[in-house]
């Protein structure tokens, strides 16, 4: 039985709420982010975020890094990337299309290479280019919510492996060679794996959602080519047009996803135009499955000292 996500905007009073696409998002006016908002508002914009899935807010050029930093601590602690080196003297994540990283042009849920991967991320848009660099979000809920039961049953069945150090070519048209060798020598500067469950249950709502994204490497028990398989038919219900809202940013601009319940793709049509957007990354939990189980680590990098030979 698909779940009924129709919800009205006056369920938040504080809120000057508009419905960006039918299943999921939601643009939020006449506020200004920061580490000082009331609690109730807070209340309002985190229970708006758990409904709509991504919310999108202009007009806050205020944000600087540290106020960026000291917003997203409201919904919990904040942690730097894995592997790609911060802005001095901040934990972002700054994606710049001039460097080799910049452009994230693949569908993917933020950090899953990681058991407790993100629960929230907070991008800002710091240059914007004149046109193109719009970003797109996919509802992982409703994915799950319209398979056929059977497959349904199916994939709760499922454990997946994701890893940092995937195919960074394998669904780009053209991956120049300075991408390929930054992926190489700064994301995968260390690998990380976890195994996590294909659906899993969201611990605030309880919905279950599909975890899968361009960090999947192979379904525990099955050959990779039977992975592949089985990640393409799940894979693209996640990211049917249906489940999706896209956003055209403008400078300033502040997205707020909740990354337990979607996927997300940075739309490369901007050539050699500037674009920087810095994010703020909100720890996360294991993964939790159906059946109770949860994410676990497979490989990480040994801390120093503790190498094995």
């Amino acid at each position: 039985m698909t779940v009924t996500h129709a919800i009205s905007p006056q369920a938040f009073p504080l809120l000057n709420l508009r419905r960006v696409a039918g299943n999921i998002g939601a643009e939020i006016r006449d506020i200004e982010l920061s580490a000082n908002v009331s609690d109730e508002l807070f209340a309002q914009i985190e229970a708006a975020l758990l409904k709509y899935k991504v919310l999108f807010f202009r007009n806050q050029n205020h944000l600087t890094d540290e106020a960026h930093q000291a917003f997203g601590a409201r919904f919990g602690k904040i942690v730097a990337h894995p592997t790609v080196p911060a802005p001095t003297g901040t934990k972002l994540f700054e994606l710049d299309a001039s460097k080799g990283g910049g452009r994230a042009d693949s569908w993917h849920t933020d950090v899953t290479f990681v058991e407790a991967f993100p629960k929230i991320s907070i991008l800002r848009g710091v240059t914007i280019p004149e046109y193109g660099g719009d970003t797109v979000w996919a509802n992982t809920v409703l994915a799950y919510e319209r398979l056929p039961e059977a497959l349904k049953r199916f994939a709760e069945s499922l454990r997946a492996v994701h890893s940092n150090d995937y195919d960074y070519g394998a669904e780009r048209i053209v991956a120049e060679e300075h991408r390929v060798q930054h992926h190489r020598q700064v994301f995968v500067s260390s690998v990380w794996e976890a195994e996590h469950p294909v659906v899993h249950v969201h611990p605030q709502t309880g919905e279950r959602a599909l975890l899968l994204g361009h960090f999947f490497k192979h379904l525990v028990g099955f050959s990779s080519r039977e992975s592949a398989r089985i990640f393409e038919l799940l894979q693209n219900r996640a990211i049917q047009l249906e489940n999706t809202v896209r956003w055209q940013w403008q400078q300033g601009d502040v997205v707020i996803w909740d990354n337990r319940s979607t996927q997300h793709y940075a739309v490369n049509d901007y050539g050699n135009q500037p674009r920087v957007v810095r994010r703020v990354t909100v720890e996360g939990d294991p993964a939790v499955a159906v059946d109770g189980s949860r994410s676990r680590t497979v490989s990480r990098p040994q801390p120093a000292g503790q190498q094995v030979a």
